[in-house]
């Protein structure tokens, strides 16, 4: 079923496919989505490494190709002496539309905090971009029953003081830790759960108007699970990591959200 809000499967491309693989993979898309057109509720985005960004920009905009560019990640200063990153306004100059911001890997592995992520919010909205802000518990806080309060801090920390329709162009997704990469997917249930609670407190931050924003689940979403995670109301689309590196089971996975 897909959402009255419209649905977002975004593909998360990591630290893989060099921009020789990046074209072949968008031809490949392409040519699915010429075969067999979504809906057009349903929205794609695909978020390549940096080096390959103006390659995808390039093929997307020259065959108009119906998918949304993404970034994976970006500094929270406009310029500066920052040897190895990138501004979101050198994204925007790339018609990106979307980036991710707080992904559980940024901040595990590489120390990001919740003032961080927020700087970057501010940074990808003042470019005139949509970011997808990740939040989401590790194994540890599930079981210790404080998955919610976790969430919703960073909810909290990312999104407080925002207006409500500001809040409205945010998409949320909620990555459980423990299902990224491991081939373990939150039941069904547990995301509608979860992805609940995230819009009751984007209502409680920014008002009724704040909880339109589009909520994804992220954590290992398949051909074979995405049919039954996107069947859930308060599911609004999907972030891919692994199966989105091949333009067959994305396209199975974007297919999956179908209209009644």
């Amino acid at each position: 079923m897909v959402s009255e809000r419209g649905v977002l499967i975004a593909g998360n491309w990591k630290m893989h496919l060099n921009h020789f693989e990046a074209l072949k993979y968008i031809q490949e898309l392409a040519a699915l989505l010429r075969a067999h057109p979504l809906p057009s509720e349903v929205e794609l985005s695909v978020h390549p490494p940096f080096t390959s960004l103006r390659s995808v920009q390039t093929a997307v905009e020259t065959d108009h190709i119906g998918v949304a560019l993404g970034a994976q990640n970006c500094h929270f200063e406009a310029r500066g002496a920052f040897t190895g990153e990138v501004s979101a306004e050198m994204l925007a100059k790339l018609n990106v539309t979307y980036v991710i911001a707080g992904h559980s890997e940024r901040r595990q592995l590489f120390g990001e905090t919740d003032e961080i992520v927020r700087k970057k919010l501010d940074a990808i909205l003042s470019a005139g971009m949509r970011p997808v802000l990740c939040v989401g518990e590790s194994a540890q806080e599930r079981e210790a029953g404080v998955a919610r309060s976790r969430v919703g801090a960073q909810l909290e920390a990312a999104l407080g003081g925002r207006r409500g329709d500001q809040l409205a162009s945010i998409v949320v997704a909620y990555e459980p830790i423990w299902a990224i990469g491991t081939g373990t997917s939150a039941t069904a249930a547990d995301a509608e759960e979860m992805c609940g609670a995230i819009r009751e407190r984007l209502g409680a931050i920014g008002g009724e108007v704040a909880m339109g924003a589009r909520v994804q689940y992220g954590g290992s979403v398949t051909p074979e699970n995405a049919a039954e995670l996107l069947g859930c109301p308060n599911i609004d689309g999907a972030l891919v990591g692994g199966a989105s590196l091949d333009a067959t089971r994305f396209h199975a996975i974007a297919s999956a959200a179908s209209p009644n």
